[in-house]
């Protein structure tokens, strides 16, 4: 991940898409090889080679062995949650999309760690303002950590609108603030002129996303980054990235909690009165 962070700017369209296949379905390639996985994505197999040399590696077959180690070697929960429930498939809908739900969340820990979240906590603590932007069906994420950062005292602001609209709201934008934005299936359109504008403030960019986010341009300050339930070209759930995102109210709440639990105690009060 950190060697595709280092790239990401310097990645083509087509290495961008093997980005995301790689890291939905760490296993399959894997096991399979450069020709197959440029089939799968429908680019040319010397894309996958070019790929791994800009990745740090002499050949495709030694990115594949770094993939083996770390995909491989190891036997993990989710695994064996998966093949126990893709017996008992034939049952329905509900058991299928149970066994990728718990697939995609037992496997969050691979991708994010405490000490990635706790940083991405501090600097929205830090922050005097925090803009909020998202699209597609992101927006309800967006929905969701606004309130909860609202209910902790945070000063919000969801970015809404197009072009001119979101130049304007940005406008006021400074080195104390910090936006928080969603990516999922593609970098969502406005993304990098959003957090341009981020950087030539010298603002704070936290990043909650799907597979893609390791590709995107330009990179955030702080990624926080998990593949979906179900493949990149199937249905895929909102669950991941709203546990990512509850993870990081959560680790702002541990970090300040006594200004945390202040705020929400006061809320309670005025809940009461104003119902």
């Amino acid at each position: 991940m950190e060697r595709v962070k280092a790239v990401a700017e310097a990645l083509t369209r087509a290495e961008q898409l093997l980005v995301k296949q790689i890291i939905s379905s760490p296993r399959d390639v894997a096991l399979g090889t450069a020709s197959a996985l440029a089939q799968q994505i429908g680019v040319h197999e010397a894309t996958a080679s070019r790929l791994a040399k800009k990745l740090g590696y002499a050949s495709y077959a030694k990115f594949r062995t770094a993939i083996q180690d770390e995909f491989l070697v190891r036997t993990n929960p989710a695994t064996r949650v998966r093949n126990t429930l893709e017996k008992t498939s034939e049952a329905g809908l509900i058991t299928d999309l149970v066994a990728r739900e718990i697939d995609a969340l037992a496997g969050l820990q691979r991708y994010l760690d405490d000490a990635t979240l706790m940083a991405a906590a501090r600097a929205l603590l830090n922050a005097g303002r925090i803009y909020v932007f998202a699209r597609g069906n992101a927006e309800a994420l967006a929905v969701l950590i606004e309130r909860r950062l609202r209910r902790m005292g945070c000063a919000t602001i969801v970015l809404e609108g197009e072009g001119r609209d979101l130049a304007e709201q940005v406008l006021a934008m400074d080195a104390k603030d910090a936006i928080v934005a969603f990516a999922f299936r593609r970098q969502p359109t406005h993304y990098a002129a959003l957090l341009n504008r981020a950087r030539d403030v010298g603002a704070t960019s936290v990043v909650i996303s799907g597979s893609v986010g390791p590709s995107l341009v330009p990179t955030a300050d702080h990624l926080l980054f998990a593949p979906r339930a179900g493949s990149q070209d199937a249905f895929q759930t909102l669950t991941v990235p709203m546990a990512i995102s509850n993870a990081l109210v959560l680790a702002m709440a541990k970090e300040e909690p006594q200004a945390s639990l202040l705020y929400l105690e006061t809320l309670g009060q005025l809940i009461d009165a104003f119902e």
